[in-house]
């Protein structure tokens, strides 16, 4: 007989606790085997977890109704955006919303919150603090800055809830700790951005002074749509995109920005590619270049090559 032949039906393929694996008739040397993986004090898996959401679908048999995946384990399995610092932090955490126990297992991080507080939503089968109650709690870890790159996430690219709702989040958990963190960073989250890059870059360029730029704006010349930028100073035709790896080693990618490129210069935009060293290292150089490009085309010195006309080699 296989041995997964001896699990009922609804255990296979799946993480489960033991105390469910004996109620429906293991024997328990059956599952002492080393053919089952010990992820967590009392739960077994069929496979080693990989990733950060595999444990924590390993430790979900152990929760109870009233307990949920929050803080940076709710930011994973959302899709929210955190610092590489945290990338390697392999601990689960889970928060108890009511008065009772906070989960106390190896490898796991208790919290607990107030049941008007802490709302939940369902990743497949895993019940996920909600991203708006995750953007509060994820104060407590996070920078300012990186505190807006997660929730320019959560109302940009995911999509997962409105500005409004972070803004009554934050009400919600009056007194928690972070609170004036996640204030701060609320008055700096914008709808519109699409990746981590863009939103370090806005940040980079505000912090030294600049207007903040229109966010994936579409550049229009006489009645015809010409491209849409990342960021944009209309008011100067200056256009600044954010160029990922990706836009490096993806030959199509690489295509589409040279066609961008020469797009807006007939329109007579000027287009700034940015990298990680312009919001890093050379963020400074980077924005000064900027305030530069804003001065002339703000003054009407957009094109400033010499016209005259071509003439032929002889």
């Amino acid at each position: 007989m296989e041995f997964t032949a001896r699990f009922p039906t609804a255990l296979r393929n799946r993480p489960f606790r033991v105390r469910e694996a004996i109620q429906r008739g293991v024997p328990a040397s059956t599952l002492r085997s080393r053919r089952l993986v010990r992820p967590f004090h009392g739960t077994r898996t069929w496979t080693t977890p990989r990733t950060h959401e595999d444990l924590a679908r390993a430790v979900a048999p152990r929760l109870r109704p009233d307990q949920a995946f929050s803080h940076t384990t709710a930011a994973r399995m959302l899709g929210i955006p955190l610092p590489r610092r945290l990338e390697d932090d392999p601990r689960i955490h889970v928060t108890t919303i009511g008065k009772d126990q906070a989960l106390r297992v190896r490898g796991t991080v208790g919290h607990r919150a107030r049941t008007s507080r802490a709302r939940v939503v369902f990743s497949g089968t895993a019940a996920v603090v909600h991203p708006a109650d995750t953007f509060v709690m994820l104060a407590r870890s996070l920078t300012v800055d990186e505190l807006v790159v997660a929730g320019d996430a959560i109302v940009g690219w995911l999509n997962w809830c409105t500005v409004g709702e972070l803004v009554r989040a934050v009400r919600r958990h009056r007194g928690s700790r972070g609170l004036r963190r996640a204030r701060a960073a609320l008055s700096l989250v914008r709808p519109g951005s699409r990746s981590p890059g863009e939103t370090r870059l806005r940040l980079t360029l505000i912090r030294r002074g600049l207007p903040e730029p229109e966010l994936n704006h579409d550049v229009v010349a006489q009645g015809r749509w010409v491209a849409c930028v990342d960021l944009a100073y209309p008011g100067a035709r200056v256009a600044i995109e954010y160029e990922s790896d990706l836009h490096r080693t993806d030959a199509r990618a690489f295509r589409k920005d040279l066609t961008r490129g020469e797009r807006l210069k007939d329109v007579d935009w000027w287009l700034v590619r940015a990298t990680a060293d312009d919001v890093g290292p050379l963020a400074d150089e980077f924005a000064s270049r900027i305030r530069r490009l804003l001065d002339a085309g703000t003054a009407g010195r957009h094109d400033t090559r010499r016209r005259g006309r071509l003439t032929s080699a002889r």
